[in-house]
């Protein structure tokens, strides 16, 4: 859940939003609560220049009023900062109202006037802004067309100059509408931004929780595999040795000859030592001692014959096909599930002849164990607390975890049939086939 690194566009973006549409917020909020002022300052400097010649002494007096007014009006929205409502269109209309009369006693004066396009989407609500921009376009057209009281050429020029100024409005207008869609949708984005990120630290929390329970179940299957391995090399390794201990043993009580009984004994001691160094390598995860030195066909056909003269049974091992260089986990399996199926044999089945082959094919790697004894049947294996049953089991459980498969078939009388089918996995150039022996092993 990464399922839990590819979050971060979106938690990047919003950030970058946010900046940018704040920056933009601070710019316009600037402009609307110093403008006026400017553009009052504007206005003020250009009636000083031009008042003495077109302005009465009782109409200059008059600009001081309302250019008071102005002052006070701008000072008090710099401090209550009135928004879109009652309040917003008290002060937008009182402005335009101060603006009206300044441009009627000087022209010059309608640049306090121009913010009138700017605010009316700021401070009046619904359909409000556009009929505060008609009335600007009145006060700028007024101007324009000579100042207010309009003389008989300002009658003609004010339809054409109103005309000109509705354009305006109607531009202010669009402008207006599109900042305000602008704002909508950035709102809409950070919004949906901030609800991927709700949704995206959710998912982060519950992949931290699921990884974490991840590792608890590998670490409890790590133990279990463990636990199962050493199972299987226990049973593989202690167990038949000392089955076969215990065979030889008491085949030498049973001899009335020195020789037989000494030879019985000298194999029960070499079964004893042969386990011991089976079990020491087992713990340390090392290949089988019949591994060390040769490949799976010799290490079979020596296994095949060293059990055939332990027990008495005719028993053979045949290679077919082409030997090719296995990996150690596929040697050491298949060589296992051979020994424990030997053992089985020995045990239960009462075979007479036995017979081992190991067939390489192009995709698979074939073994097949037969012999011809007493059989049983396969819809009623021995119980796992009997002998026998949980070899089959651990036999089958090696194959699987090559990702073969073991069938066994078999009835009374009938002999068993046990076939191991794992795929090919070819040993790499330099690969080694087992790892060094264990210092002071038997």
């Amino acid at each position: 859940m990464a399922p839990a690194d590819r979050p971060e566009p979106a938690l990047s973006a919003l950030p970058a939003h946010r900046s940018a549409g704040a920056a933009l917020d601070r710019r316009w909020d600037a402009f609307h609560r110093w403008g006026p002022l400017a553009l009052l300052a504007v206005s003020l400097a250009a009636s000083a220049l031009t008042g003495p010649t077109i302005m009465t002494p009782g109409e200059q007096r008059a600009v001081l009023w309302y250019a008071g007014g102005a002052v006070l009006l701008e000072v008090w929205a710099l401090r209550a900062r009135p928004a879109r409502g009652a309040a917003g269109s008290a002060y937008y209309f009182l402005r335009w109202g101060l603006s009206f009369a300044l441009t009627w006693c000087n022209p010059f004066l309608s640049v306090y006037a121009v913010i009138g396009y700017f605010g009316a989407g700021r401070y009046l609500p619904g359909r409000l802004p556009y009929a505060g921009m008609l009335l600007t376009a009145v006060v700028m057209a007024g101007a324009n067309s000579g100042g207010f009281p309009l003389g008989s050429w300002g009658l003609v020029a004010f339809p054409v100059m109103y005309a000109l100024h509705v354009g305006l409005c109607a531009i202010f207008w669009h402008l207006s509408l599109t900042e305000e869609r602008q704002a909508r949708a950035q709102r809409e984005t950070i919004d949906a931004l901030e609800e991927v990120n709700e949704r995206l630290a959710a998912a982060l929390a519950e992949n931290a929780g699921l990884q974490e329970q991840l590792l608890v179940q590998a670490r409890e299957a790590g133990i279990a595999d463990e636990r199962r391995r050493l199972a299987a090399e226990i049973h593989d390794t202690l167990a038949q040795g000392l089955t076969g201990v215990i065979t030889q043993l008491q085949a030498a009580t049973a001899s009335a000859e020195p020789g037989a009984a000494r030879a019985h004994i000298d194999r029960a001691a070499a079964l004893a030592r042969h386990g011991l160094g089976e079990a020491r390598r087992s713990v340390r995860d090392l290949a089988p001692a019949a591994l060390e030195h040769d490949g799976l066909p010799e290490a079979l056909t020596k296994t095949v014959r060293t059990w055939a003269a332990r027990t008495g049974i005719d028993a053979a091992c045949t290679v077919t096909g082409t030997p090719v260089p296995l990996r150690g986990a596929m040697e050491t399996t298949l060589l296992r599930i051979t020994e424990e199926a030997l053992a089985n044999a020995a045990r239960h089945s009462g075979a007479a002849r036995l017979g081992v082959t190991l067939s390489y094919m192009d995709t698979e790697l074939a073994l097949d164990v037969r012999d011809d004894g007493k059989g049983f049947d396969p819809a009623r294996p021995p119980r796992p607390d009997h002998a026998g049953g949980y070899g089959l089991t651990a036999m089958r459980s090696r194959a699987e975890r090559l990702g073969g498969t073991l069938a066994v078939e078999s009835e009374p009388g009938g002999g068993t049939a046990i076939s191991a089918r794992v795929p090919v996995r070819a040993r790499e150039p330099g690969e080694a086939r087992a790892r060094a022996p264990v210092p002071g092993g038997a």
